[in-house]
């Protein structure tokens, strides 16, 4: 996930200094995995490495570091202990760089690209040199703190997983919502007219062939405002290649689809496929915003 590079752009744009913290490794129990990142200006901190002691320390360190030249790096080691007050029992190597306007370029490049990727960073006297493409070591949490001349390289994005969500109802636009900063590629799509500028509005027979043509790697939900229409599209979606097929609805919805699905001559291992209700059993609301929680965190297992 690259948002931090986005959220590093436009503080670039507004803010008069810009910092980047850099999780570069972890051992043991720590609040947030390898390659987090946090943008840091003199006012605000965009993002977070865990909060707690550990974010306070960093966010110090580096607005210290942008009273520097901008360009400067540094490298420093956390054990979360007695030192930050804290009980982790963990290690944390951060990387702090000072930005400036010569980085947009490749954290453009960043934002820009699909799919997985990998971003070196060489460790020059004077600054970091960004790219992606190279060849490097992982990061460590232990050992020799990197030094000028090494490069170390991280994968960055794992390649975004794609969720078509068919009906632009308050459900769907909280769920379009609740995964646009999680790794998927979300689109929105509904067949009335009125929604457009909400969604993409399509014909109902164009959101037929969508829906059978998703990609083998993708996950679709069907929940429209039409239950004759929710059919169609959950009978498409299930004699195509979509690694999720996701219908909203009750028990008793799911029961009367697969009988009637069954009747017009759907195979028991495509009826199968059909998962029904969504989101994780347990979760209780009906309200939209815990409907689209408790789906993307399902969809979030798909990963």
């Amino acid at each position: 996930m690259t948002g931090w590079a986005r959220d590093a752009l436009a503080a670039l744009e507004t803010a008069p200094r810009v910092a980047l913290v850099t999780v570069l490794a972890t051992e043991g129990s720590a609040p947030r995995e390898a390659g987090t990142r946090m943008v840091v200006t003199p006012e605000r901190l965009i993002g977070t490495i865990g909060g707690g002691a550990l974010e306070h320390q960093a966010a110090r360190q580096a607005r210290a570091l942008m009273e520097q030249p901008a360009g400067q790096w540094r490298v420093q080691d956390y054990p979360l202990g007695p030192f930050l007050g804290q009980c982790c029992g963990g290690r944390v190597r951060l990387m702090l760089e000072h930005l400036d306007p010569g980085d947009r370029a490749w954290l453009e490049r960043l934002t820009a690209a699909a799919g997985p990727l990998a971003l070196s960073t060489r460790f020059a006297d004077g600054r970091l040199e960004h790219g992606l493409a190279g060849e490097g070591a992982a990061a460590s949490a232990r050992g020799p703190a990197p030094a000028p001349g090494d490069v170390l390289l991280e994968t960055v994005a794992d390649g975004l997983t794609p969720v078509w969500v068919f009906g632009a109802g308050h459900v769907g636009q909280a769920l379009a919502r609740a995964l646009e900063p999680l790794p998927f590629a979300a689109r929105l799509i509904d067949v009335r007219p009125e929604m457009d500028g909400v969604a993409e509005v399509v014909s109902a027979d164009a959101a037929a062939a969508l829906i059978g043509a998703a990609p083998a790697d993708a996950a679709v939900l069907v929940m429209t405002h039409d239950h004759g229409l929710d059919y169609r599209l959950t009978g498409a979606a299930l004699q195509g290649q979509a690694r999720f097929v996701g219908l909203i609805g009750s028990a008793t919805k799911r029961k009367r689809f697969l009988r009637r699905l069954g009747r017009d001559g759907m195979s028991d291992e495509r009826l199968a496929r059909m998962v029904c209700p969504i989101g994780l059993p347990g979760i209780a609301g009906k309200e939209p915003a815990v409907i689209a929680a408790s789906v993307a965190a399902q969809l979030l297992g798909l990963r």
